[in-house]
């Protein structure tokens, strides 16, 4: 089968799979499946087959997945010989505030998540629609089978929802916009940094907290990982905060990304999620002021020109994309 008919295949078998929604508060799932309308997918062009979700060692681990091929990813093939390997991390397992409980162990049973809903301040619900529960109750990834099973690095069983905010100015010399000499375009550049977990380049952005907005996460993650927030002075956090206002205000963002991330942390039950937003300073002097500084998960933290060769981490280049199409820069 070519990559294109597997492709179609999967996008039609996630189509079909999710018109089954929990619609009862309980955790277990009812008798009938009634139908449940799927929500934004804004996927675009993104590969409809998840590769970095099944890429060996697990982040953080020696842990090898079974390996999956291709022509297997889809839950609509049939595989009996499929045997994931079950894995948790200890960051996990040790019970912080952000992990759900392990709903497989007994006794577990009254911290049942209420999965497809807003259960309490989490938000279980993914954008791709009403996912389906395997033979243990437990939600099962709607992109397909990844070799783990469990939640790996994942605090919550389900969708993890996360916040990317790309932060981008133009390219400058002598106060004028850089124009490539192949694409004839100005180019753009934005804030990345190099994550210390894996060492790979990436936008600035992180998990969701309980009950937290997204416009406050995305202006946490940003100040956290690119700013290092967390050891500014109270003088300096007030001068922020001045910052903040003017580029992340709510005129000034773009969504360019919602749905379902192919990351190298995603498990069977346990996926990531994310809403990526472009905040662009057009002349410069909002955004040249801030003094970049690695903190919190970033081992360094840069200015980027926006470019087609990059090789950033999990699907973070194909947002970028999004963004340079957005203002006509070079790609």
């Amino acid at each position: 089968m070519s990559v294109y008919l597997l492709c179609t295949a999967i996008v039609c078998s996630i189509w079909i799979g999710h018109s089954a929604c929990l619609t009862q508060p309980s955790w277990h799932p009812p008798a009938t499946y009634p139908v449940c309308l799927a929500a934004d997918r804004n996927m675009g062009t993104l590969p409809m087959i998840h590769v970095k979700a099944r890429s060996s060692p697990y982040p953080g681990s020696k842990v090898e997945r079974f390996h999956v091929p291709d022509d297997n990813v889809s839950w609509n093939i049939a595989w009996p010989d499929y045997e994931p390997v079950d894995y948790t991390a200890e960051t996990v397992t040790a019970g912080p505030v952000w992990a759900d409980p392990d709903l497989r162990k007994e006794g577990q049973s009254e911290h049942a998540p209420q999965f497809n809903l807003l259960d309490g301040t989490i938000d279980r619900r993914s954008f791709l629609g009403c996912y389906k529960l395997d033979k243990d109750k437990l939600p099962r990834n709607p992109m397909g089978r990844t070799g783990i099973i469990s939640r790996g690095l994942l605090g919550k069983w389900g969708p993890n929802h996360a916040a990317d905010p790309i932060v981008t100015r133009w390219k400058r010399e002598d106060d004028k916009k850089v124009i490539h000499e192949l694409s004839g375009k100005p180019i753009l550049q934005f804030v990345a940094i190099k994550r210390k977990d894996c060492g790979e380049w990436a936008i600035p952005g992180g998990m969701v907290d309980a009950g937290e907005s997204l416009s406050r996460t995305l202006k946490r993650e940003f100040g956290e990982e690119a700013l290092d927030t967390l050891a500014t002075s109270s003088p300096q956090k007030d001068r922020l905060r001045g910052l903040f206002r003017t580029i992340f205000s709510k005129e000034n963002a773009v969504e360019v990304f919602k749905g379902y991330t192919d990351d190298p942390r995603n498990t069977d039950n346990a996926w990531i999620e994310t809403v990526a937003v472009n905040f662009h300073d057009d002349t410069g002097d909002s955004v040249g002021q801030l003094d970049l500084q690695a903190g919190d998960d970033a081992g360094h933290v840069q200015w980027f020109d926006i470019d087609q060769e990059l090789q950033l981490y999990a699907i973070h280049s194909q947002f970028l994309k999004r963004v340079a199409e957005l203002h006509d820069a070079h790609w």
